[in-house]
């Protein structure tokens, strides 16, 4: 008899906090038989995060550098020491409840093992175990030596799952210099793309990873449902400064910029036209940043989840408000409009801004 069956959901970039949220939302959700068992696949921004066994000594670049470089730093409930994260590499978050027959800790992890060595198998690598070191080695790299490809790091909570892996496909190997990864001075670590001296398709990765999740657990897979889909439009002034508007205290009361759903039969870049004309009777172009994450929306059962576009737009003087949505605005700097809204995919389409001088969305991709 199979297994319960896992959903995967494949997010694309979604900020550190909010993965955690969202793993929170989908623990408690499963707990109470509201989702099934679930496999979330998706890449992070760079970001170091520490184990319940990391030594802060193994973080080798002082805390304000780090921060200069745009990388953030997390401390977690998941087993291991430090490791980092960024773009190139997928992340897989399964969250499972391990029923009467699979509650072995040893064997979940060794599952997980084999799911990485069977998937870079697949672009022919030969990825194994090292018995003193913990995560996916290729023995003999072409970098040197054993080198790490994939890290793992659980926690479980009365057989239900959390935190899981992370395999290094096109990820930036320099990055680990940060840090001393997983806490092993010994050996290094390397890439697919290290390996095989090319780009790989991360969207081919992640389907091959679902391919091989079905039957190494022993399940059915199915792709979970579509993400909605929203917008965001931050406005600038020539100055620089960023408009924010405060919602009503009916609808939070906090600070943000102008955001939206996108309605059906629109693209997002029409959907952020629309939303910004309604919200603030700007009627100016808006030009993509280059950024898109996901994340939950509010704290729901089940999770409500969200794949968010940012967008840029030139504006000025006064918006006129809906004010059934919004009851005041203002422009402030690009640090205080960072600090002043409540979600992190929104400050960093905020830091993905154009300089004052004028020119096109840098983004961060």
């Amino acid at each position: 008899m199979k297994n319960p069956p896992v959903q995967v959901l494949r997010l694309g970039r979604v900020e550190y906090r909010d993965g955690l949220e969202l793993q929170r939302q989908l623990q408690e959700a499963r707990r109470a038989d509201q989702v099934p068992d679930t496999l979330l696949l998706l890449e992070h921004p760079p970001v170091l995060t520490l184990g319940r066994g990391a030594e802060e000594t193994n973080i080798l670049t002082p805390r304000a550098q780090l921060a200069a470089l745009g990388v953030e730093v997390f401390e977690t409930d998941r087993g291991g020491d430090v490791t980092y994260h960024g773009p190139g590499q997928i992340v897989g978050y399964p969250l499972l409840h391990l029923g009467p027959g699979r509650q072995d800790v040893r064997k979940y992890v060794r599952a997980i093992e084999e799911l990485m060595i069977r998937t870079v198998a697949d672009w022919g690598l030969t990825a194994t175990r090292i018995e003193q070191w913990p995560g996916v080695w290729v023995k003999e790299s072409r970098r040197g030596g054993p080198r790490k490809i994939a890290a793992l790091g659980v926690h479980l909570s009365r057989w239900y799952t959390k935190h899981g892996f992370a395999l290094n496909v096109n990820t930036e190997l320099s990055h680990f210099e940060l840090i001393v990864p997983c806490g092993i001075r010994e050996a290094g670590v390397t890439s697919m793309r290290e390996e095989l001296q090319r780009d790989v398709p991360v969207a081919e990765v992640e389907a091959r990873i679902a391919h091989h999740f079905e039957a190494v657990f022993d399940c059915e897979v199915t792709a979970g449902p579509e993400l909605r889909r929203a917008v965001s439009v931050v406005v600038t002034r020539e100055d620089g400064k960023v408009l924010l508007l405060q919602r009503t205290a009916a609808r939070g009361g906090f600070w943000q910029p102008v955001t939206g759903k996108v309605e059906p039969g629109e693209m997002p870049l029409q959907a952020a036209q629309r939303e910004l004309r309604e919200e603030t009777g700007f009627q100016v172009e808006v030009k993509p940043l280059g950024y898109e994450h996901a994340f939950a929306y509010r704290d729901l059962r089940p999770p409500d989840l969200i794949r968010e576009t940012a967008f840029w737009a030139r504006g000025s003087g006064e918006p006129q408000l809906d004010s059934a949505e919004h009851m005041a605005f203002g422009w402030f700097t690009s640090e205080e409009a960072r600090e002043k809204v409540p979600h992190p995919g929104l400050a960093k389409a905020i830091a993905s801004l154009p300089l004052p001088c004028g020119g096109e969305g840098r983004g961060e991709g």
